[in-house]
């Protein structure tokens, strides 16, 4: 336990409490239980996305209590808050996906209004789906006090006929039933046997992408991001949160000495390592945008060229992400990369010792283990998370390439400007193998919210199309789709982008060895397009609207605060 006369003197804004002007705020304190003694301590909020709609949240409050312990038995106030979250899986599909980016930053910015409102001299951030985590982070950020991450856990996997199943196992029956490979009755068994129980969808979806990233930037606790969610090691390490972040408001560590340039490499490495999602690529720009370290598409893919792909992880391999717990872990995996030269070592992590110190008192993979394979014998050579460019993409897109056998696509566009209309060509058979499949008018303006289109994706999967059809969007996927798709298309087409001047029949080339996105028009033809063409008006109001005005590209992050220089005085 840490002294508590040293934690006295670490309260940042102590004059709150020892002022008697202050006299008031006290009175209203005591209120919530806390007296002369606990007003000489620091106040460390515990702020969870707890929600009773989503397996992903349903056991965040009390995941805030054991937190809330730890913080206590460390000589410090706990206060526990609240935040929204919004559940990627219950929202695919329908109009709700709008929302599911947008609270991205709407829990940041609400976490930083809660923490800062009230005084917090540190917090633990705990959150359980997909947007939770780097709206978490792009708080931590930017409140740059004493803080922690701690992941709510994956879910354990589903089980039917023998076999692991889960949540993307359900979007994929539905293009099984159209195709007449499986009956209603069938898809209803997936349904009921999918989501066994709380914790972040099974794969190497967003929610365990992003956990690990922040796990190896060294935000979270070594071992957080695999600790399924019922599992004794997440309340333990729940409850070692509450003490670590203590103990970083002791040795004045913050945010902005663990959240280095190296920091976002090791992160992005790891992602490629172990075939993260596509949406990582948003998120750590989000978050590196708000912790002030220079990060762009382009580096995705020099860290692409260098790293293999080794994990045989769900969507394009066999095994969940529990199945990753039981060999190591992701410290398991970090000491593998670490010893072979592909992190950095001696960064500084939340526990106050450097990556390389964590991890020496980790066991290195099982052997025997067939989760992450060797780097002499990897899945893929080099990483499966590739940025595109060419004339249908000039600011970038990015595509996920795990086990995809197609190197090049060339067909006939086929456009449209809603998922809707999408998901009703290819249920009716109007989309026929070779096509490439545009929708548009879905990027973070257009959307707004840049929807996912897991449920489209799935179907084409399902329907045996993965990979003779193409999927194109400035929206995005899923962590959980996999097949022949290309997101976070820029510019999009709500800015002009040319995505927006794509018509029926356009031939689109996609080639993942020259790393092109492009379809063939000539400049006269695109100059006549652009005239002749009317861009929708932009969404007015509630949420939606603001976001629609103030959020940046895709390529940039989707952030909501991407203000010119010449506009701040700073970069």
């Amino acid at each position: 336990m840490t002294d508590k006369t040293t934690l006295k003197n670490l309260r940042h804004r102590s004059s709150v409490y020892d002022s008697m002007v202050k006299s008031p705020n006290r009175a209203m304190l005591r209120a919530t239980g806390m007296d002369d003694t606990s007003f000489e301590q620091p106040i460390v909020g515990v702020i969870s996305t707890w929600a009773e709609n989503t397996p992903c949240n349903m056991h965040l409050h009390d995941l805030g209590k054991i937190a809330k312990q730890g913080v206590k038995d460390s000589g410090a106030w706990p206060v526990q808050f609240g935040t929204i979250t919004v559940a990627d899986g219950i929202a695919m599909g329908t109009q709700g996906m709008r929302f599911s980016l947008t609270s991205r930053d709407i829990i940041a910015d609400s976490i930083e209004a809660a923490m800062g409102g009230h005084n917090v001299d540190a917090f633990v951030a705990i959150g359980g789906c997909d947007k939770n985590m780097p709206g978490s982070m792009i708080a931590i950020a930017n409140m740059d006090i004493p803080a922690i991450f701690a992941y709510g856990g994956t879910i354990a996997p589903g089980h039917l006929n023998g076999k692991d199943i889960d949540l993307v196992s359900v979007f994929e029956g539905v293009g099984h039933w159209n195709h007449g490979d499986m009956t209603a009755d069938e898809v209803k068994e997936l349904e009921c046997n999918a989501c066994p129980g709380p914790g972040g969808c099974g794969g190497m979806y967003t929610a365990n992408t992003m956990a690990t990233a922040i796990e190896v930037m060294g935000m979270s606790l070594p071992g957080s991001s695999s600790h399924p969610a019922e599992s004794a090691d997440k309340k333990a390490d729940i409850e070692a949160a509450g003490r670590a972040v203590v103990k970083m408001l002791e040795l004045g560590i913050k945010p902005s000495d663990i959240l280095t340039r190296e920091a976002f490499e090791d992160a992005i490495t790891v992602t490629m390592a172990l075939g993260g999602s596509t949406n990582s690529t948003l998120h750590l720009l989000a978050i590196a945008h708000a912790a002030n370290v220079e990060l762009t598409l382009d580096d995705f893919n020099e860290i692409q060229a260098k790293v293999p792909h080794l994990a045989d992880l769900k969507p394009s391999g066999q095994y969940v992400f529990q199945d990753l717990y039981n060999v190591g872990g992701v410290p398991a995996v970090m000491r593998y990369l670490l010893a072979n030269g592909f992190l950095h070592g001696d960064r500084m992590t939340c526990t106050g010792k450097t990556v390389a110190e964590n991890l020496a008192d980790f066991a290195d993979l099982t052997p025997g283990q067939k989760v992450i394979l060797p780097l002499e014998n990897p899945k893929r050579e080099d990483g499966p998370l590739i940025i595109l460019h060419g004339n249908l993409a000039p600011d970038g897109a990015v595509a996920k390439v795990s086990g995809v056998k197609v190197r090049r696509h060339v067909g006939p566009a086929k456009v449209f400007d809603s998922e809707e209309e999408a998901i009703e060509a290819v249920l009716n058979d109007d989309v026929v193998d070779g096509d490439v499949v545009v929708v548009r008018f879905v990027g973070p303006k257009g959307g707004p919210g840049m929807p996912e289109m897991l449920s489209l994706s799935s179907i084409i999967v399902g329907k045996g199309q993965g990979e003779s059809v193409a999927l194109l969007t400035d929206g995005r996927f899923s962590g959980g789709t996999y097949g022949l798709v290309v997101g976070h298309i820029a510019p999009e087409a709500q800015d002009g982008g040319p995505i927006a001047y794509l018509r029926n029949g356009d031939m689109v080339t996609i080639d993942q060895d020259t790393k092109e996105l492009s379809f063939a028009i000539t400049e006269a033809e695109l100059a006549k397009r652009q005239a002749e063409t009317e861009l929708p008006p932009l969404y007015a109001r509630g949420v939606l609207g603001k976001y629609a005005h103030t959020v940046s590209s895709a390529s940039k992050g989707a952030v909501t605060d991407f203000w010119k220089p010449e506009e701040t005085g700073k970069k």
